[in-house]
Order: structure tokens, then C-alpha cells, then sequence
């Protein structure tokens, strides 16, 4: 079993970190929370636990961005509490530094934005592993398709 993991990202490679870490993580859109009184916005997902190898298995994790601004949406239900969201990455837009946008991707095409005073992003491991359903999947024939790319083997 490895350790759980605490992450802390103050700049765009840790945050790399944190995004392959929370690469196909699940979450209910009930689990997000903004709070503009303490400036933050807290999420919580079921990760696979990508370091663990060839094991499968999940985890429950939480993330806390610090120092936001303001959150805006795009294709993604508002007020559906119980939908399913499926993370795919999450990146740092830099503005005028250290300001930008934190930016996380979901499958489908969702798309959060949160405007942020400088990069401070946590991930803990909240529970202990279980057992994955299954291991997450990607269909790799399509990448490069659109813009005229071709892949090599």
C-alpha cells in the first residue's frame, strides 16, 4: 500500500503534479464548494491511484485552491448536485503575476475557471484505498486527428 498523498502546488510544475495525480478522478458536483467569504473553492473526488502501479484502486481526496477571486462555469449543470463530473487536468493560466486562473478540464467538455491572487492548490488523501470497478480507459486513435497530426508508433 503507498502512502497517502498531501500535495501542495505554489507553482505550475507542482501543480502538474497534482493534475497527473487527479487525472480521472470522479467527483459529485455537490462535493464543490465556494466559499467567498474564506476566498477558497474545495472539491472532493475518488481517484485512482495512479501511483500505486498495476493495483487498482481509488481514494477518496480532497482539493482546496486558496485565494480566489471569483468561479465561472461552462458546460457543466448548475444546481445538479448529483451529477458526475470526471476530471481530466488542471492548470495555471498566469495573468498579471502571480495572478491567473486555475482551470480544471472535465470529460464532456466541462469547464471550470476560478480567477486566483497567486497558485495555491492542496491535495490530501482523505480515506483509505479500495478496490476499483475498473481502471480508467483512454481512446488514444483520435488524438492529433483534428489539427492534421499524425502519430507514430
Amino acid at each position: 500500500m503507498t502512502a497517502p498523498l498531501r500535495l501542495t502546488a505554489l507553482d505550475e510544475p507542482d501543480l502538474e503534479a497534482i493534475s497527473a495525480a487527479l487525472q480521472d478522478a470522479v467527483a459529485l458536483l455537490g462535493d464543490f464548494e465556494h466559499s467567498r467569504r474564506l476566498r477558497s473553492f474545495t472539491m472532493a473526488f475518488n481517484r485512482f491511484c495512479w501511483e500505486a502501479g498495476r493495483r487498482d484502486r481509488r481514494v477518496r481526496s480532497g482539493v482546496q485552491i486558496g485565494h480566489v477571486t471569483a468561479a465561472r462555469s461552462r458546460n457543466i449543470r448548475q444546481g445538479a448536485e448529483d451529477a458526475v463530473v470526471s476530471l481530466l487536468t488542471i492548470r495555471f493560466e498566469p495573468g498579471e503575476m502571480p495572478s491567473g486562473q486555475v482551470v480544471c478540464t472535465f470529460s464532456g467538455g466541462g469547464e471550470l475557471r476560478l480567477d486566483v491572487e497567486c497558485l495555491d492548490v492542496v491535495l490530501v488523501d482523505l480515506s483509505r484505498p479500495w478496490r476499483a470497478a475498473a481502471r480508467p480507459q483512454h481512446d488514444t486513435a483520435e488524438v492529433g486527428e483534428s489539427d492534421g497530426d499524425t502519430q507514430t508508433p
